[in-house]
């Protein structure tokens, strides 16, 4: 039994003439452990997909599973827990500064003040943002606000995490490092799920690809190929 598995799964928007589909008959399983990229172009169904898997969207058909578990009316109870989605947008009410948006999702889910200060300076240190701790998030460009959202998905200590179009607007070396972190969270026994429209952010990840709603590629992990990630120049 894989960690994730989306069995057979459609998503449609709208209705009648202006029906969408989405995502159509997509199956997906992923491990623990393992660091999965689906490719598309935009309007292809990747974003979509990730929020099923997620449980911030309910498929219109099939099934998605987390642990043997069906994700059908328990999605809101295990994002923030066993799923983490990485989020590049904060809220006003959660605080004025990163630290404070990576605290405010632990304690509501009744964790102490002390353990989620501890926990929001792990993920932060983990992620290499220890110095965005005090700043605003307004003050964050793309990269920081990149390792910001991860770092506030780790803290909450998932089994899987997601994150769409990582690397968007961020240059070249950040790109390279943010690939980097994604791997090791995987080495160190975390399923990480992502999408991007980015064809070198395939390196170091079992690559698939998404086009009109269907996946393409091996959907499960066995003899698929990992493309190894670019050595750090010197």
């Amino acid at each position: 039994m894989s960690l994730l598995e989306l069995e057979h799964v459609s998503k449609c928007y709208g209705r009648g003439l202006s029906e969408q589909v989405v995502l159509r008959d997509a199956s997906l399983e992923v491990e623990a452990g393992e660091f999965v990229a689906v490719w598309g172009r935009r309007r292809t169904g990747r974003s979509t997909l990730l929020r099923v898997a997620a449980g911030v969207e309910t498929p219109d058909s099939g099934v998605v599973r987390l642990d043997g578990q069906d994700l059908s009316g328990r999605g809101c109870q295990l994002l923030g827990s066993a799923i983490g989605y990485c989020r590049k947008t904060f809220r006003s009410n959660e605080g004025p500064t990163v630290l404070d948006h990576l605290l405010v999702g632990q304690m509501a889910r009744g964790v102490s003040p002390s353990l989620a200060t501890n926990r929001a300076w792990d993920a932060l240190e983990r992620t290499d943002a220890g110095s965005s701790a005090k700043l605003k998030p307004s003050e964050l460009d793309c990269g920081e606000t990149l390792r910001v959202g991860i770092a506030r998905a780790l803290a909450l200590q998932p089994k899987l995490l997601l994150v769409d179009e990582p690397t968007l607007g961020v240059d070249l070396l950040a790109r390279d490092e943010i690939l980097r972190l994604l791997r090791s969270l995987a080495d160190e026994g975390m399923a990480v799920l992502m999408s991007t429209g980015d064809t070198a952010c395939l390196a170091g990840a079992r690559a698939l690809s998404i086009s009109d709603g269907e996946i393409h590629g091996m959907p499960t992990h066995e003899l698929a190929p990992v493309l190894p990630l670019r050595r750090r120049s010197a």
